[in-house]
């Protein structure tokens, strides 16, 4: 502004702040194109939680560059969103390279569910952008890089709402997401009897047709989830407000269970979805694992050898862990037997900490745990100052409870 030599007010206070060794040269003039993209997707945003398709349709690319057929598109993608309860919906522009009337965009999504979420669901998108008449408008709006895609990016949605539940749904009969929702209403409180009443007591799982639309809203690879019934996405905590989750459902897989196993899942996922703002960096996986399982199946009736068949052979056979499973052994890609031990024993440690010691020192042990930094020392500092004991006689003890409980 200074170089323009014509406002002699702003030249001296720019002096001024020279003279502080601060300076208005030094900071870079916006970007009228990054501001134009912000612009048009804000008004893509207002459209979205209005309800306005004529005015989202208003911020997408006209005439020769869109053609008839991505105009539907971009209709059918925003009647397909009208099924999701939103309560906020805003696009961050964080790049924009422009060649002529053309750009492309990379932005940060943020949207909450009415209802559900108390911070938002990021992503990351990529979007074409033309100008036409001084205007510019949105050509196409798809994910960034490896991120994966939106639910409704796959299909028309369907939404069942349960007691503690929401469920949707892409390519699922009604029936199927009923059952769904009452898995999870069942499930919320039987975490909450469990954990205790320190999370918002509701959940969303979401129902795409196949594993390949998991993966899709995952953005990975279907191999990577063949034979996982359901995951839970969304940050570790620690950062004073926790994420949005979500549990994804594997429907393929999920045809495999029976009743006890479909409802041992979604409580064990439940699980992660109110431990998140305790599940930190400092969580090892046999942990946080462990006690999604030790909830899942706290009231099921089923005894330690049902619950843990491979760990039982391999204590049958005198083969007794040295230690608890490391984080490497959880991969779902890995041996499937690996993983079963793993998740085996992560089980019975949290079992055995219920059992000796309450479970009141269970959650209180879990808590202190994510309660740390980093992960050095978290366990060994929880389990002197929660369980009075040491990581080498946790682990001995361990070991013996095996032998009792397994054989």
């Amino acid at each position: 502004m200074a170089g323009r030599g014509r406002v002699p007010g702003v030249v001296a206070v720019c002096v001024l702040l020279l003279s502080g060794l601060t300076g208005c040269a030094g900071r870079p003039a916006p970007d009228p194109g990054t501001a134009a993209v912000q612009e048009v997707l804000d008004r893509r945003a207002a459209a979205v939680l209005k309800g306005d398709r004529s005015a989202f349709l208003a911020t997408g690319a006209q005439g020769v560059d869109a053609g008839a057929g991505r105009s539907a598109a971009g209709g059918a993608e925003f009647d397909r969103l009208r099924a999701v309860p939103l309560a906020a919906w805003s696009y961050r522009v964080t790049a924009v390279h422009r060649t002529g009337d053309r750009a492309g965009a990379e932005a940060e999504l943020r949207y909450r569910i009415e209802g559900y979420d108390r911070a938002p669901v990021t992503a990351d998108r990529t979007l074409r952008l033309t100008r036409t008449a001084g205007h510019w408008y949105v050509s196409s709006d798809e994910p960034a890089g490896k991120s994966g895609r939106q639910l409704w990016e796959q299909g028309t949605v369907e939404a069942v709402h349960g007691a503690h539940s929401l469920v949707l749904g892409v390519g699922q009969p009604k029936g199927t997401l009923r059952t769904f929702a009452a898995l999870a209403d069942r499930a919320v409180p039987a975490v909450t009897g469990a954990w205790g009443a320190d999370w918002p007591g509701r959940v969303v799982v979401l129902v795409p047709k196949s594993l390949e639309g998991m993966a899709g809203l995952l953005g990975a690879q279907a191999s990577a989830y063949r034979g996982i019934a359901a995951v839970t996405t969304g940050e570790t905590g620690g950062r004073g407000r926790t994420p949005a989750d979500r549990i994804v459902v594997n429907p393929d897989a999920y045809r495999l269970l029976g009743d006890l196993g479909g409802q041992v899942v979604l409580t064990h996922e439940t699980t992660h979805v109110a431990t998140r703002a305790h599940t930190t960096p400092a969580t090892p996986l046999w942990l946080s694992e462990g006690y999604a399982d030790w909830v899942g199946y706290r009231d099921s009736g089923r005894t330690p050898l049902q619950v843990a068949p491979e760990l039982g052979r391999s204590v049958a056979q005198g083969q007794i862990p040295a230690a608890l499973p490391k984080d490497a052994d959880f991969a779902f890609a890995g041996d499937a037997g690996k993983l079963a031990l793993a998740y085996e024993g992560g089980w019975t440690a949290c079992l055995m900490i219920a059992d000796r010691w309450g479970e009141a020192r269970l959650n209180a042990f879990y808590r202190a745990v994510g309660a740390h930094r980093r992960r050095a020392g978290a366990v060994e500092d929880a389990l002197r100052t929660v369980l009075g004991t040491t990581p080498q006689e946790f682990t001995r003890q361990w070991g013996a409870y095996l032998k009792t409980r397994l054989s």
